[in-house]
């Protein structure tokens, strides 16, 4: 599927409300995780998504993945896309992690990815681009500064062991966004995501099983934050992700993170009442400048 086939307003507006979607993820985990544990919290939300996927694939005659192999990639392209993600992500909150800087650490991952995509998809970034990457990173570590006390070497309301889980949530999205691209490129749109969504439920549910009590406090906060979780984020967010994938280099459509811890802080201040200082506006500037220089210098 290239751009040509689509027409120009939905090209514009797919970025924007994915950006909106993919960023409401943080601020989910921050409603559930007090209801059950990330592992138990994330296969039953897994679960939730194949029940509606699968029928829909049937009903819809769409097609499903073509040959072993195929279904082979995007398994592994599952357990890195949705389970290291979202397995580090919501361990990170469930630890202390602010939902707004977890955002903006994940952010981290268009320079990892511009910088992975030369050697392993032969992508060139032009200077332009490089400069927007820069200037987001800059824009994260402002927001992220004024987290940390350098004194101690620690940080405010949380530990290293929330820091890494974050930083496994990054080389998760990462690579799997990378090895998607190289492997994955035949996969049916709907059909790919349901065996994705299998890849990620073998990750949730041996770190249930191994490592969680499974048991889960059901209340009406609960039950929304999954259905929101369900519907919006693992459909429709992630078909969004895939067609965006799919119709733009790799290093371009991971610029769009960039966008999202800016969202997020919004929300998490909003919501949660978390710190939002002015070095962190002016990183948050910078992280939009960023993202508009990465995607207007893309090569064609």
């Amino acid at each position: 599927m290239t751009q040509e086939h689509h027409p120009p307003f939905l090209l514009g507006a797919m970025p924007i409300l994915f950006v909106l979607l993919w960023s409401t993820g943080f601020i989910g985990a921050k409603f559930g995780l007090p209801y059950a544990e990330p592992f138990t919290f994330l296969a039953l939300r897994v679960l939730a998504t194949i029940a509606i996927l699968v029928p829909m694939v049937l009903m819809m005659r769409m097609k499903w993945p073509q040959g072993a192999g195929l279904w082979g990639h995007i398994a592994v392209s599952g357990c890195l896309v949705h389970g290291a993600y979202l397995g580090g992500v919501f361990y990170g909150i469930y630890l202390g992690m602010p939902a707004g800087l977890a955002s903006l650490l994940v952010g981290l991952q268009p320079l990892v990815t511009a910088a992975l995509a030369g050697p392993l998809l032969n992508e060139r970034l032009s200077a332009l681009q490089w400069l927007g990457l820069a200037l987001g990173l800059l824009g994260v570590a402002l927001v992220l500064g004024g987290k940390m006390d350098l004194t101690a070497l620690s940080f405010h309301d949380f530990g290293w062991p929330a820091l890494t889980c974050i930083m496994l949530a990054l080389a998760g999205i990462t690579l799997g966004t990378l090895y998607q691209k190289r492997y994955c490129t035949g996969m049916p749109l709907l059909g790919g995501t349901v065996v994705q969504y299998f890849g990620a439920l073998i990750v949730f549910g041996l770190g249930s099983l191994l490592f969680e009590s499974r048991e889960i406090t059901w209340s009406t906060t609960f039950i929304l934050t999954l259905a929101w979780l369900v519907l919006v984020l693992s459909i429709a967010a992630i078909v969004l992700l895939m067609l965006l994938i799919k119709s733009g280099e790799a290093s371009r459509v991971a610029s769009l993170f960039y966008l999202v811890p800016p969202v997020t802080a919004l929300e998490a201040w909003w919501l949660f009442d978390e710190s939002l200082p002015l070095a962190s506006l002016a990183g948050m500037a910078l992280t939009v400048i960023g993202v508009a220089l990465t995607a207007k210098g893309a090569r064609r």
